[in-house]
């Protein structure tokens, strides 16, 4: 395994490093996805109405999306190559609380708790994987972005097959993919701890990078189009995604387990997009 120069990137692409990257965040983005595609079943369970779910989808928005750019900015000042590790955690006690906490207020409490561990997960992870590119960033970044969105893709699937028949209490047998997801990152936790400290001056402190050759409002402009973007795709795959299971059964009559199957088709199309054009 190649290690980081100091205080540069790799100066080869780490594909081992990046791979473990990608399989972390395959296995997170299933877990997450999971919690979408049972909505029809805890609404049954729990006897909730559209507006609770409704509210318990932006709870989960909230902390999976809305707070990435929080922890992003605390993770800039300080980098730790653990926490990776820890919002996958996150994510795992979400599961647990989804599958036994039984009222609304502990259905957000554990939405909003695997959220967290998105938002921890996804800024720090890209970083590494920025680092360990070895120059090939849309490379890296494909590889990366392609992991996720095959989890989130395979979420309804596990759904269909493994929590559907049997209660939502079976969402609980999916935090072991948090403990596989944790171990796989090992190597790439101890890559990233040996960057930081390489990355680190004399006193300590750890080294910033020449800051770029661009104005601040060109800087924001591009960083602008890139969010409106992001933010036009995401507004409607994530609606979709959400209510995609209940207009199915109500439009067509189909089972849970069909509008399970239906939604990971529509998801693993969005994840072969990000192949083919990802980079």
């Amino acid at each position: 395994m190649e290690k980081a120069s100091k205080g540069g990137a790799a100066a080869k692409t780490s594909l081992g490093i990046l791979v473990s990257l990608s399989a972390a965040h395959m296995l997170n983005d299933s877990m997450q996805s999971i919690i979408s595609a049972v909505y029809p079943l805890i609404k049954e369970e729990l006897a909730l109405d559209f507006s609770q779910i409704g509210l318990i989808a932006f709870i989960y928005q909230i902390s999976a999306s809305i707070m990435q750019p929080l922890f992003g900015i605390y993770l800039d000042k300080r980098p730790n190559a653990w926490f990776l590790p820890a919002g996958l955690v996150f994510t795992m006690c979400g599961l647990l609380g989804i599958a036994f906490g039984g009222s609304f207020g502990c259905l957000a409490a554990a939405v909003f708790c695997s959220g967290i561990g998105s938002s921890i997960l996804h800024p720090e992870a890209s970083r590494i994987t920025s680092l360990a590119s070895g120059g090939r960033r849309a490379f890296a970044q494909s590889i990366f972005q392609v992991g996720g969105s095959a989890g989130f893709a395979f979420g309804p699937l596990l759904a269909a097959v493994f929590v559907t028949p049997y209660g939502i209490k079976n969402v609980s047998i999916f935090s072991a993919l948090a403990v596989f997801a944790i171990v796989g990152l090992i190597p790439a936790c101890k890559w990233y701890a040996n960057y930081i400290k390489n990355s680190q001056t004399s006193e300590g402190v750890y080294e910033k990078k020449p800051p770029l050759k661009m104005s601040k409002t060109r800087i924001c402009l591009i960083l602008g189009i890139l969010l409106a973007l992001i933010f036009s795709k995401n507004i409607y795959t994530i609606s979709i995604s959400n209510y995609y299971t209940f207009y199915l059964m109500e439009k067509f009559s189909v089972s849970l387990e069909t509008s399970q199957i239906f939604l990971f088709a529509f998801l693993f199309a969005s994840a072969l997009g990000t192949l083919l054009g990802g980079a």
